[in-house]
């Protein structure tokens, strides 16, 4: 046990901060979608000039820098769309420095782990946590290669790093490879064309409380009228008062849209995005706005009517409600989903397989849903799981983060309660402990049908070590009770049962000379009836 890493303990998973729902711009005529278009090429012209500049100054950014930027910006556009362009720059600008780091930590942990194993000799046998050596000689010189390239990368992006200087392209990175595999994504030059330059265009605004309607740049009404303000340039095309544009078809948001209406009409800030799917040729509007926080349930509350551990897989979600006591009730859920495709594809198999799991969870009565806080950002390294190729591409696409953050945004509005617990040994101990006593001959149980059983166990705070209780020598209980099934609290749980005064047979019971004296008369044939009979009290002998 001197090997094992300390188990964290579990926590309830904060709520959501924020709420964004999509709907479908209909009925536009060609005009419209042309004004679109003109919008969305020229406001995206100034969002890449503006992140330039941004990407320019550095680390010797500042407020002053800043209001220069947003003064040149509102020239040609207006205020509003500049402070627009300016924040969502400093977001880009922010995420890239993020994505910096997250590259130089995984290339300081392949240049750790390669020169570990070049430090041993070849063939070493290594340990579950620690690698060993390679297993050849020529793949040991090629690893020296590859350090080498590994290091020299390392201090490119650290020197970059220092200089504040991060490697940005608007419309994506990989849109913009793509151009040069058209055969293999499937796409023509023009196609490509029209997809690089809808993803560059920028068509959102911020919203602001105390404004009319929330926003006065994109402006939709609780009757569902848009109406965009026309940057200067563009402000000929107007057909509304004020340089406005107004769209000819209305939009309705299916999903929250009271809450969406009633913030609306109190002007609270909502802020929207247009945006174009060249594959469907569909135009989307986005509206998204802050909520406050949930309050954190206790995690004893939360619990109080069991629990529902969770364990996911890359092709499902593998579930078992357990009672308070952390028995499994019922039989284990499975909710599946296909991760190919299409990243909107992958996301509707995602919420399809959540939202099942919530209505179950619902029906059973339980408040609270045990996940495990897994984080295979530094699990799938290559230089980690070496030849293992296949092991890496299916940890890379299991997707626990997104899973975890839209399980918490979607139950937050039922009510559930998400408890996250430390993912370490859950699969194995639950495979050792409760794989096999909860197989039957109608039940098939799986590794993970076992893993979640754990988990749920680890949030409730009990062991996930089964002890059954031992075989009785015969109908006396002699060899006394003992198991780890009841409450934590409960007093002497390990211990043997305590003796009960009195007899232990089927005979009679412990008083049965005070219960039978004080029972009403029984009649027998040929006897008094005015004579009170009571039994003599039983010879018993140990």
């Amino acid at each position: 046990m001197g090997g094992l890493r300390e188990v964290a303990a579990p926590f309830v998973v904060t709520g959501p901060s924020g709420v964004a729902v999509r709907t479908r711009l209909k009925c536009l005529t060609a005009g419209d979608e042309e004004v679109l278009r003109l919008v969305g090429a020229h406001l995206g012209a100034l969002a890449s000039r503006d992140l330039k500049a941004r990407c320019t100054d550095g680390l010797e950014h500042d407020s002053e820098s800043w209001a220069v930027r947003k003064r040149a910006l509102t020239g040609v556009s207006s205020s509003r769309w500049a402070g627009s362009i300016t924040k969502a720059t400093h977001d880009q600008w922010a995420l890239a420095r993020r994505g910096q780091l997250a590259h130089i930590q995984g290339l300081e942990a392949g240049v750790r782990t390669i020169a570990h194993r070049l430090s041993l000799p070849v063939g070493a046998k290594g340990t579950r946590r620690v690698p060993g050596g390679y297993r050849s000689a020529h793949e040991w010189f090629h690893k020296t290669r590859r350090l080498r390239v590994l290091e020299d990368r390392l201090g490119r992006v650290r020197a970059d790093r220092d200089a504040g200087r991060v490697r940005v392209v608007r419309g994506g990175r990989r849109l913009a490879r793509t151009r040069h595999h058209l055969a293999d994504a499937g796409l023509t030059a023009a196609q490509w064309r029209q997809r690089w330059e809808a993803e560059r265009w920028f068509l959102q605004a911020d919203g602001e409380s105390g404004k009319r309607f929330g926003n006065e740049t994109i402006r939709i009404t609780p009757e569902g009228d848009v109406s965009i303000k026309l940057p200067a340039p563009l402000a000929h095309l107007a057909n509304a008062a004020h340089g406005r544009y107004a769209l000819a078809g209305r939009v309705r948001f299916a999903h929250r849209g009271s809450e969406w209406a009633d913030r609306v009409a109190a002007n609270r800030a909502v802020a929207y995005r247009i945006h174009h799917d060249t594959g469907r040729d569909r135009w989307y509007v986005t509206a998204s706005w802050q909520i406050p926080p949930t309050p954190t349930v206790p995690l004893e509350a939360a619990l109080a009517h069991g629990v529902i551990g969770v364990d996911t897989n890359a092709d499902h979600l593998a579930a078992w409600r357990l009672d308070t006591h952390g028995n499994p009730c019922g039989e284990p859920r499975r909710f599946a989903y296909d991760l190919t495709g299409s990243a909107p594809h992958r996301d509707a198999q995602v919420r399809h397989a959540l939202t099942r799991l919530l209505h179950w969870a619902k029906a059973c009565g339980v408040k609270a849903i045990a996940v495990e806080d897994l984080d295979f950002q530094a699990e799938k390294t290559r230089e980690k799981h070496g030849r293992r190729r296949r092991f890496r591409q299916l940890i890379s696409g299991m997707p626990t983060g997104k899973l975890r953050a839209r399980l918490t945004s979607m139950a937050d509005r039922t009510g559930m309660t998400i408890i996250a617990v430390d993912p370490a040994y859950t699969s194995k101990w639950g495979a050792q402990h409760w794989q096999k006593p909860m197989a039957g001959p109608t039940r098939k149980m799986s590794r993970h049908d076992a893993a979640s059983i754990a988990i749920g166990r680890r949030a409730q705070g009990h062991p996930i070590r089964r002890r059954t209780t031992p075989p009785p020598h015969d109908q006396s209980d002699r060899a006394g009770h003992r198991t780890v099934q009841a409450d934590p609290g409960t007093l002497g749980r390990e211990e043997t049962r305590p003796r009960i005064p009195g007899p232990r047979t089927r005979c009679a019971p412990p008083d049965a000379a005070r219960t039978r004296a004080t029972r009403a008369p029984n009649t027998v044939r040929g006897a008094r009836s005015d004579q009170e009979w009571v039994q003599d009290s039983l010879l018993l002998t140990e």
